[in-house]
């Protein structure tokens, strides 16, 4: 027999492969099933690993969320729910809610201002809590701690009305805060479904705008309402702000004091309250929210005095013993070794600074030098440093070195980068052409008298408030001072300095710092520090409850010991602790130090006071609040210095600069204004930034003057100083006009301070010269830090 009658063709030969061949290794649907892959070790083995690695993250993040469900859902092995009635408006009554709430969560009647129920229907736990109308600083701490805050609105009202100013008012601090799970009750609705659904709906369009879009609008006038809300709550997963996730904290509902003789004007605070979002530790330092920061002596671990009843028990919950609620089931104590130190500020060592005598072989060098008499290399100021020599202007004119003036006078100007601009070039063009232009009116310009040189100083006063009042209307830059006549102005701003580039002239971060900077820390990189200590404290969360004797389990009802607390403040506790809720929460590692922290924030539109550089102020900081003196600057991340700003301006962002406790960002911050007469009203909000001491504010001022003669792009300038001396030592300081001109000072004229300026291009009359001046601007150390202590 032939053979088939297939055709087969000769392979074509090539460089890259063709689609046929790229696609032999593929096989047809029908034989997919009976073809199987290389059964090569390496390959069986790496896929078994990426599978079993998927199945671990799997379980993991599956164990995360039981985890984070069983911690916020009220039952046996977590903390109650703290739920927060906020009223809208000062109609709504939520004395009325609040029974009703807790009478369906209670088989008892027992109505108090912070109630903890356990509800064995709802298999559920809550701490209900009413928000006055009207207290800004009670409803601040009760969102802070909130689960759920139940926002209560009148139908009785006007639609246009349902929210009043202080509801609006505490709206935006809440939402600078940082809201937890929301919902929205309505009350007074009319008894006939279909009015009542009208205007449900209506009052649901007139608020969707002011909450989040999975807020729930229920109505919550009968108990049926009521249930099926206490249903939504107790299958809802609540969420809260990130930053409350980071550190335990307890809310008090006890709170007592043990009195030390050994220690006067001290004593040992008692806080009992549940353990919420992380394990505490015995040997952490904790904080009692505006009071301070302390270390614990003990902490006992109580029987819990609610516990989720079933139906069996439910009839003897009303036998329980107040012996019961106190029964101590675990008692902790610091080890020494372990405890962290409560280190607030740095001792600085006075004489760490102390300058040494000079060894025999430096004292025969100087000999040496000064025999041989080297020449100087420049000619500096007295006292210079060599940080200051690279300040100083190299290049001497001609015009100085003739009329003999000496550089002993001469102010520090900032140089900055030679090639920063090609301005400078054009502009050193400009004076060139100048001499050669006006080289004829040089001796006339010389000998010309200014007509105020026979003036006494009461006229010479009165002349210079007529020029200031001609020019009232150009005065647009508010950094604008006048140079006092009684004072020299080399003495009055001794401390600034000119830039010639204030984005590119140097400036040292550790010159002439202030006392205050020797008692804050500083970081040598603030990110890795953050990570770390997150990492430590995540570590100690993860760990088992059997490897560490030293952690108190989250959810536990536990009594805190804290040792040395103001007699004062800890009285004050106990005499608000029915009508406020008392916060302490753990610290982490080096919250305790006092730092400069940075703060991004901006004026609240509602405030319309002025807000002044180093004014005193609370600031809220996450749980955390503290009186402050800021300075305040422009938030400019591309330079490496700012602009301090006299006052907060509205309608912007604005950077702060404060002492305070150190505070690892992010966190909220709300600002609020001390009154003596009035209480705190909410005057700012924003976020902790950076922790950086090392950061440069600087403040600005400008010296204006007046041309009195102008000759193309010469000019006679007065009234910007009124001594000669002050003009030698301004002089390698850079002048402008505010019609765009720069310039420099030539050479003073005459006896009252007026002085000759050249500029690169023709002068106006009308025209004013200004002079920018720098100093670098601190916050103020407050006198006391915490507002229980005020």
């Amino acid at each position: 027999m032939g053979r088939s009658g297939v055709q087969v063709n000769k392979a074509h030969k090539t460089r890259v492969s063709s689609k046929s061949s790229r696609n032999l290794h593929k096989t047809s649907l029908q034989d997919k099933g009976r073809i199987s892959k290389p059964e090569g070790n390496h390959v069986k083995g790496a896929k078994a690993a990426r599978l079993q690695r998927a199945k671990m993250v799997r379980e993991q993040k599956r164990a995360a969320v039981l985890k984070e469900k069983r911690a916020s859902g009220g039952g046996l092995s977590s903390a109650p729910r703290v739920i927060v009635l906020f009223p809208l408006s000062a109609s709504v009554d939520l004395n009325s809610l609040g029974e009703d709430v807790l009478k369906l969560l209670s088989t008892d009647g027992d109505v108090t201002f912070s109630s903890t129920v356990a509800s064995s229907e709802y298999k559920l736990r809550a701490t209900v809590l009413k928000a006055p109308h009207g207290d800004l600083l009670t409803c601040m701490e009760m969102a802070k701690v909130a689960d759920l805050i139940a926002f209560v609105a009148s139908a009785n009202e006007d639609i246009s009305s349902l929210i009043d100013s202080f509801g609006s008012q505490c709206l935006s601090v809440l939402r600078s805060i940082g809201l937890p799970s929301t919902a929205v009750l309505i009350r007074d609705l009319p008894s006939e479904l279909k009015k009542k659904n009208k205007l449900k709906k209506m009052c649901a369009s007139r608020l969707a705008s002011e909450f989040p879009k999975d807020c729930n609008f229920d109505p919550a006038d009968t108990r049926d309402e009521l249930h099926q809300f206490m249903g939504l709550l107790k299958a809802q997963r609540l969420s809260v702000p990130h930053w409350r996730k980071q550190r335990p904290y307890v809310v008090a509902q006890k709170v007592g004091m043990l009195v030390d003789d050994t220690t006067p004007g001290k004593c040992t605070l008692l806080l009992s309250g549940y353990l919420r979002a992380r394990k505490l530790s015995v040997n952490q330092l904790v904080h009692v929210t505006g009071v301070g920061d302390f270390q614990l002596s003990k902490v006992e671990v109580l029987k819990d005095p609610f516990p989720l009843l079933n139906e069996r028990r439910k009839q003897n919950s009303m036998e329980l013993d107040d012996s019961h609620d106190e029964e101590v089931l675990r008692s902790l104590v610091p080890d020494p070794m372990k405890q962290e130190p409560l280190v607030t500020e740095n001792t600085p060592d006075p004489l760490e600074g102390e300058q040494t005598w000079p060894t025999e072989a430096e004292m025969a060098e100087a000999d040496r030098n000064q025999k041989q008499g080297k020449p100087k290399k420049r000619s500096l100021p007295r006292g210079t440093s060599e940080y200051q020599a690279a300040w100083i202007i190299d290049e001497i004119d001609e015009e100085d070195s003739d009329n003999g003036d000496s550089y002993d006078d001469r102010m520090v100007l900032d140089r900055g980068e030679d090639h920063y601009s090609n301005q400078d070039q054009d502009f050193e063009d400009d004076k060139e052409t100048l001499y050669v232009q006006d080289m004829d009116n040089e001796t006339h310009n010389d000998s010309e008298m200014m007509d105020d040189e026979t003036l006494t100083r009461e006229q010479y006063e009165d002349q210079i408030k007529k020029s200031k009042e001609a020019h009232a209307e150009d005065e647009e830059f508010p950094d604008e001072v006048e140079t006092p006549i009684d004072q020299p102005a080399r003495k009055r701003f001794a401390k600034y300095r000119g830039l010639k580039s204030f984005r590119t002239s140097p400036w040292d971060p550790n010159e002439s710092l202030p006392q205050d900077y020797a008692r804050i820390f500083a970081f040598d990189n603030v990110a890795r520090t953050q990570k770390l200590v997150l990492k430590q404290a995540l570590k100690m969360e993860e760990e088992e409850e059997e490897s560490r004797d030293d952690c108190v389990p989250t959810g536990s009802y536990v009594r805190l010991h804290i040792k040395e607390v103001p007699l004062v403040a800890a009285s004050k506790l106990s005499s608000i602790v029915s009508t406020k809720p008392i916060i302490a929460f753990g610290l982490l590692q080096h919250e305790s130090k006092m730092s400069v922290l940075r703060f991004s924030l901006k004026k609240y539109d509602g405030y319309e006071d002025p807000i002044k550089t180093k004014e005193e102020l609370m600031f809220h900081v996450g749980f955390r609040q503290f009186v402050a003196r800021p300075v305040f600057s422009t938030d400019n991340i591309s330079l490496d210095k700012q602009v301090m700003e006299r006052f907060l301006h509205p309608g912007r962002f604005s950077l702060a600069s404060v002492y305070g406790p150190i505070s690892f960002p992010s966190l909220p911050l709300v600002v609020l204004k001390i009154s003596d007469a009035d209480a705190p009203a909410f005057a700012a909000f924003g976020s902790l930034k950076s922790i950086e001491p090392s950061k440069i504010v600087l403040k600005k001022i400008i010296l204006t003057g007046y041309p009195q003669r102008v000759s193309k792009m010469k000019a006679s300038v007065r009234y910007m100083f009124h001594q000669p001396e002050d003009v030698r030592w301004f002089k390698p300081v850079e002048v402008w006009t505010k019609c765009g001109r720069r310039g420099r000072v030539k050479e003073p004229l005459g006896t009252h301070g007026a002085m000759k300026c050249i500029f690169n291009g023709v002068v106006q009359q009308h025209d004013v010269v200004c002079m920018n001046l720098y100093k670098r601007a601190y916050p103020k150390w407050p006198e006391r830090m915490y507002p229980q202590l005020l």
